[in-house]
């Protein structure tokens, strides 16, 4: 199964670092949080990446031309700077033509979810979208569930409580459906359309999950990471 990590955004929220460097390349105790992520990833055997690039993107393409990770297949895709997260994944369906599912996460946020439970609650419920619900800082926005099943979608309103969306998601090919093109938000028009139709369902994760937006989160994350609670257990 492929595994999407989109790597494009702006990241002006911890601009002390983008200034130079996109997001997802910040360095957590000496290794890029993309590097990371992808870690997690392949502890469970998925080891095949489309990195979807925008802002400085050649920084990324430097990386994995320096650094080989001869057990990896890592393809950096271009899919514009001023493109929004579903026109990103838009911009790779040709790439997914021949995959039934596949999995799409984040460059700035690191989990121990367990993948491989994720893949088998996708593949029981037989959805076209599966996000990984966590419990997170009180600044997110939230999502309403009855058991698995995703009765309201709101990304980033100002509820401070709940489940939120935190990426590590399995989508369906059937998500490209509602992707319109580049302006396209993923988390607004299509997964709330998803949740409307009974679509989309939630693998709720109570254990570690932190993403990176501000320097206090970078601190946070390199404290976990020298505990070691990103691994799974």
């Amino acid at each position: 199964m492929k595994v999407i990590i989109l790597a494009g955004g702006l990241g002006t929220r911890i601009s002390e670092y983008t200034k130079s460097i996109p997001k997802p390349m910040i360095k957590i105790n000496n290794l890029p949080i993309l590097v990371h992520i992808m870690e997690h990833f392949a502890r469970f055997g998925l080891k095949d990446f489309l990195i979807a690039t925008g802002y400085k993107g050649k920084v990324i393409e430097k990386y994995f031309i320096k650094n080989k990770y001869t057990d990896w297949n890592v393809e950096v895709v271009p899919t514009g700077k001023n493109v929004m997260t579903g026109g990103r994944l838009k911009r790779l369906q040709k790439k997914l033509q021949y995959e039934e599912n596949f999995f799409l996460t984040y460059g700035d946020g690191l989990s121990n979810i367990n993948l491989r439970k994720l893949i088998l609650f996708h593949t029981k419920h037989k959805k076209i979208a599966t996000l990984s619900a966590v419990r997170p800082p009180a600044r997110f926005g939230f999502i309403k569930l009855n058991k698995n099943k995703i009765n309201y979608f709101k990304e980033k309103s100002s509820i401070d409580e709940g489940w939120i969306n935190g990426g590590f998601m399995i989508l369906n090919k059937k998500i490209f459906r509602y992707l319109k093109g580049d302006h396209t938000y993923l988390e607004k028009e299509p997964l709330e359309k998803l949740s409307n139709k009974g679509q989309l369902y939630a693998f709720k994760h109570e254990g570690f999950w932190q993403c990176m937006d501000t320097l206090r989160d970078k601190e946070i994350l390199e404290k976990s990471i020298k505990k070691k609670k990103h691994l799974a257990k």
